[in-house]
């Protein structure tokens, strides 16, 4: 296990860096995440998989857009972040939503601790994965000019866990930067709908998540380019189709979400 980097003194010049750079990072998070519509248009595309009081993972909360499209659908939300800037902003913005547990583990294969490589300016793509940071800037534009500056340890949980502490969630989202296959693995029975995320330069992840999705249960998938809120697919494809589509089109869009769902997800 590596070693975390000690975190410099507040009162040092490394620190007060340290501070700009994390404000920064929110704030420009803040700007992507938060602009208006973005909240109609998330809970539109959730809504076939969120009923009142159903139970729903966020792995990966970051700045909780999605813990909110959830929460406001009706849906009971546990929040998983384990960056300690985001996990504090996610108890702030969320506080008032009752139906919201705020979890600040990382999710992964099995329980333990792990190092988090944390980018102050990009805190979004803050990763448990050292390929992440040592492939992604050569293999993405997108991440070109990213640096992860600081390492913390955390502790590690599994999504079995958390199904035996909360129940089996109708919904989950897997958002951990270049982690999903982990976290897939600490996973052994089938979960009705999971989105994870796919980024070009990275795309056997994404990929190897689907293949331990079909080993659990018979799901049928489909895609998400970028940010935009429709599927790629009128009707819902086996995953060597979608394979297919993203070793094709992926690096045009950069990134965007896989969807997977059980026959009996469908409302």
């Amino acid at each position: 296990m590596s070693q975390a980097t000690p975190p410099p003194s507040d009162a040092s010049p490394a620190g007060a860096r340290e501070r700009l750079s994390a404000t920064l990072g929110l704030l420009r998070s803040l700007v992507i995440y938060r602009r208006p519509g973005r909240q109609r248009a998330l809970r539109q595309l959730y809504r076939p998989f969120i009923g009142r009081d159903d139970l729903v993972f966020d792995i990966g909360a970051h700045m909780g857009d999605r813990t909110r499209a959830f929460a406001r659908l009706g849906g009971r939300v546990i929040a998983v972040e384990p960056q300690p800037v985001l996990r504090r902003w996610l108890e702030r913005s969320t506080g008032r939503l009752r139906n919201v547990t705020v979890r600040g583990e990382a999710v992964g294969a099995q329980p333990g601790t792990a190092t988090l490589h944390i980018s102050h300016r990009t805190p979004t793509v803050s990763t448990l994965s050292p390929r992440w940071t040592d492939e992604l800037p050569r293999r993405n534009d997108g991440f070109r000019h990213v640096r992860w500056e600081d390492r913390v340890e955390v502790p590690v949980i599994t999504l079995d866990d958390l199904i035996a502490e909360y129940g089996l969630p109708a919904f989950c989202k897997i958002d951990a930067e270049g982690f999903e296959l982990e976290v897939l693995s600490g996973l052994s029975r089938p979960i009705p709908a999971v989105s994870l995320e796919f980024v070009a330069g990275a795309l056997d992840i994404a990929i190897a998540g689907m293949d331990r999705l079909a080993e659990l249960g018979d799901y049928e998938f489909n895609v998400i380019s970028g940010e935009q809120r429709e599927y790629r697919f009128a009707r819902w494809q086996d995953r060597r189709r979608v394979r297919m589509w993203l070793e094709a089109h992926a690096s045009d869009y950069g990134s965007g979400d896989l969807y997977a769902r059980l026959p009996d997800a469908r409302r």
